[in-house]
């Protein structure tokens, strides 16, 4: 991979992301890694999008998260119906107090604070095409060990093309 089709060895650090969206995702995570997921978070996709999390089973499913912490983020944001290209379900994982009638009834509900979370719903299943699933799973398994990489040598960067 080249240019700006190579996944990020890092998460962005970019302040975009609110106190509450933090605390969603940490909680989703430790639920995800309970339920045997391997994640990585803010993965580029091969749209330009950036899913907030990714999530790879045991036995390879993929899914992706869509964190939403109020109202108007989720009125803001329609980037998330193109996440079923590239996933085999989408999830969106909101604070408890979250009216959830407002989300889509096909995608998967996971209800999180930063201590932990509850899937509510899997939501509907798709599977990805071979293809698909084979660009993602690079992009998944690239971006995790560049990070990795990145962790036991921060000089790496730019040493390696992870």
């Amino acid at each position: 991979m080249s240019g700006s089709a190579m996944p990020s060895r890092v998460p962005p650090i970019d302040g975009r992301q609110s106190a509450e969206a933090l605390a969603i995702a940490r909680g989703t995570t430790r639920l995800l890694a309970a339920m045997d997921f391997a994640v990585v978070p803010e993965l580029p996709l091969p749209s330009g999008r950036r899913a907030d999390l990714t999530a790879l089973s045991r036995k390879g499913a993929l899914w992706i998260v869509e964190i939403k912490s109020s109202v108007a983020d989720f009125r803001a944001d329609a980037k998330w119906g193109d996440y079923r290209a590239h996933a085999d379900r989408v999830l969106f994982a909101v604070a408890p107090d979250f009216p959830v009638g407002l989300l889509p009834e096909d995608a998967g509900l996971i209800l999180a604070d930063a201590h932990g979370a509850e899937l509510v719903r899997e939501g509907q299943s798709a599977a990805l095409p071979a293809p698909t699933r084979k660009v993602m799973m690079l992009r998944f398994a690239r971006a995790a060990a560049g990070r990795m990489t990145l962790l036991c040598d921060p000089q790496a960067r730019g040493q390696t093309d992870l």
